[in-house]
């Protein structure tokens, strides 16, 4: 499902939705690589408000108005061994009577009341904090940021019905943000907010979730300044979506990062669209010509762009030699073939490579593209010459394995060339191999 959406939202045939849907997928595919708690019903209805405001980041991102689900665990440890140990153990009692009798409301209605208490309680202690207390609830729950996931825990229950409301009245897919649309969202951001200032960010969170085109949130901003100047953006409370969308973007590049690390490569052609869409959204939103701090963020966020996709670039074309150079009989064992799974990772890293190459210049990465893949074009070219003469005077002993390099650079060439290059070769490779029969 991953390749197909990815495959439509590149050829711009994709159904609505599918950034969403992709991205979903994506960190469920991630999360089935690591231990992932599943909680209990009181912990999930504890948490439900929570759900809009959860990233898959590490427990010590920056992000304002986030949580990072990993720190779910050790707050819930936390709310039950320490804050309200005894209302913890009444509050689950309840739950699983409520659950037990099939009584879904009952159960909602025990979350809500422990939340306001959990609530009274948090705020209790976020009053009388001092710098040990800070330092003590930072190991217990595993994060320097601590103390702001507590806040930010205590303002999203504080406005959970607001908040809630807002959820629901909201469209639930926005294609295009502006003119009546956004007035419209602007409206509703003004009546749930009110005089609760504190709501403010978790509200455009809840706003930024149903946009096709995150960046698009920036847009209200602009409205508000009668236009797109960055220094009279900056003076209106609508500055925060700037701050929130380059945040987003930073997110998704940290998160392009660790696929590409984990060599997962889960849909990173689509990440790397959207991280392009949103750069380039940014750039024509917002007159960032003048020093200031966004543009300075956001020429940090190209550096590590540039600096993370050219090392991935770098190691293509040797990738790709690897396994189509034409090796010596002797490194050759009998009927061997080359390892599918490497032939399917260096495919897909070329698809990656011409992906970077039709947004070098956003990404600022122009040169080290262009280079890599005329040692790709150069590299395919000759090399597959060499391989069909080796297959023409192969022994019985090596044509598997020749075979498979000459299936390998067809595939390649598809990519690289066009299919109907491939299909050429792919014909050239069948009257080799036949020469080859023929000779024995």
């Amino acid at each position: 499902m991953i390749a197909e959406l990815e495959r439509g939202v590149l050829h711009g045939s994709s159904p609505q939705g599918a950034d969403m849907v992709l991205a979903e997928l994506r960190r469920s595919l991630r999360e089935g690589s690591v231990r992932i708690t599943r909680f209990d019903d009181n912990a999930r209805l504890f948490f439900h408000p929570l759900e809009p405001f959860l990233v898959d980041d590490g427990p010590d991102h920056g992000h304002r108005g986030r949580i990072a689900r990993s720190t779910l665990e050790p707050m819930w440890l936390w709310i039950n061994n320490t804050l309200m140990p005894e209302d913890a153990r009444a509050y689950a009692l309840l739950v699983d009577d409520a659950m037990l009798a099939g009584n879904f409301g009952r159960a909602e209605q025990a979350a809500h009341e422990f939340q306001d208490r959990v609530l009274r309680r948090v705020r209790e202690v976020l009053a009388t904090a001092t710098d040990r207390d800070r330092g003590r609830l930072s190991v217990e729950l595993g994060t320097s940021r601590a103390a702001d996931d507590i806040k930010t825990l205590s303002e999203i229950l504080s406005g959970r019905d607001a908040l809630a409301k807002l959820g629901q009245e909201l469209p639930g897919y926005i294609g295009t943000f502006g003119g009546p649309v956004a007035d419209s969202v602007r409206s509703q951001l003004d009546e749930t907010i009110g005089n609760r200032d504190h709501l403010f960010i978790y509200a455009l969170l809840i706003s930024l979730t149903r946009l096709a085109a995150p960046w698009q949130l920036i847009r209200l901003a602009t409205k508000v300044a009668g236009g797109d100047d960055a220094k009279r953006i900056a003076e209106t409370p609508y500055a925060v979506t700037v701050d929130i969308v380059l945040e987003e973007i930073d997110r998704r590049v940290r998160e392009l990062a660790g696929d590409l690390k984990s060599g997962r490569g889960i849909a990173v052609s689509a990440l790397l669209k959207e991280i392009h869409d949103s750069l380039r959204g940014l750039r024509s939103e917002l007159d960032l010509s003048g020093d200031s701090n966004w543009s300075r963020q956001l020429a940090t966020l190209h550096t590590d762009i540039a600096r993370l996709l050219s090392s991935e670039i770098e190691l293509m074309p040797g990738r790709v030699r690897r396994l189509v150079r034409p090796r010596p009989s002797k490194e050759i064992g009998a009927n061997s073939r080359l390892d599918p799974h490497e032939v399917d990772e260096t495919q897909a890293l070329i698809v990656f490579v011409l992906t970077c190459r039709k947004y070098a210049s956003q990404l600022a990465i122009n040169e080290v593209t262009q280079r890599s893949f005329n040692e790709l074009q150069h590299l395919l070219d000759s090399g597959t010459r060499a391989l069909l003469d080796a297959l023409r005077v192969a022994p019985v002993h090596e044509r598997t394995f020749r075979l498979s390099q000459i299936d390998a650079a067809v595939r390649f060439c598809g990519k690289v060339f066009g299919q109907e290059y491939a299909s050429l070769l792919a014909k050239a490779a069948e009257v080799a191999s036949h020469a080859e029969r023929k000779s024995a």
